[in-house]
């Protein structure tokens, strides 16, 4: 499948979860993608990002029988380079803990962000660039905004999605891990192992890979982009590069 295949997939997925009377297909959704590309003139650099709604409602309230107009399909299209600078960010771990599985399954991709907005509220005060999550049990979750990955003696590692989304870039990162012989393993991560790590980096669409130089106050590594970071970086800006679903 390709990724703009796994990206409708987990919004349809989502959808289906959360009751969606009515879901748009995979070759409606990209024929608007078509023709807000083709209206605004945009071919290349272009970031889009996609939302489903259940519509409008006859009144308000809670119930979704109330939304009786079918689905509202918002694509936002917008000129937009990766949001994270190249040479290395800073994170502080914040208070706000993610949800288990029990209270709200992490594969509904919803438009409710309040956790994420606090969290990133956190780490603006504290003058970092993210804030990094964790799960009510004290594990390593994702920032509020991307999934992360540490090297460790060479061992690429990253939490599970017990308590965070599933990622279509992070699925990539450990695809490109092991068709190009890099170790990678799924695993608990705590702060102490964010901490002694020889090199950390997030990861996201937006964000794609994105090197972290300190957690906490304390430098990951040497404070630098390490060789690791670079490597698959690079692998992944070439994929990105040869592959894809031509929209335009």
């Amino acid at each position: 499948m390709s990724k703009l295949g796994e990206h409708l997939d987990r919004l349809r997925s989502s959808a289906k979860a959360l009751a969606f009377v009515s879901i748009p297909d995979d070759d409606t959704i990209i024929e608007e993608i078509q023709r807000t590309l083709e209206a605004n003139q945009m071919r290349d650099g272009v970031h889009i990002r996609l939302t489903l709604t259940r519509g409008e409602k006859i009144t308000s309230g809670m119930d979704p029988r109330l939304n009786e107009s079918g689905p509202t399909l918002i694509v936002l299209a917008e000129h937009k380079p990766p949001v994270y600078e190249k040479d290395g960010l800073s994170l502080i771990t914040s208070s706000v803990r993610r949800f288990p599985p029990d209270c709200l399954d992490p594969k509904i991709h919803h438009a409710n962000l309040i956790q994420s907005i606090l969290a990133k509220i956190q780490a603006n005060a504290a003058g970092a660039d993210d804030a990094l999550m964790l799960d009510v049990q004290g594990f390593v979750a994702e920032t509020n905004a991307t999934h992360v990955f540490i090297v460790t003696d060479g061992v690429v590692a990253t939490p599970s999605t017990r308590a965070c989304p599933e990622g279509i870039t992070r699925a990539t990162v450990i695809d490109i891990c092991r068709e190009n012989g890099f170790p990678c393993v799924v695993q608990n991560l705590t702060t102490t192992d964010i901490y002694r790590a020889d090199e950390m980096f997030c990861s996201g669409t937006m964000g794609e890979l994105a090197a972290v130089v300190a957690v906490d106050g304390r430098q990951i590594g040497d404070g630098k982009v390490g060789s690791t970071t670079r490597r698959l970086s690079a692998l992944y800006g070439d994929l990105t590069a040869a592959a894809g679903d031509p929209v335009v």
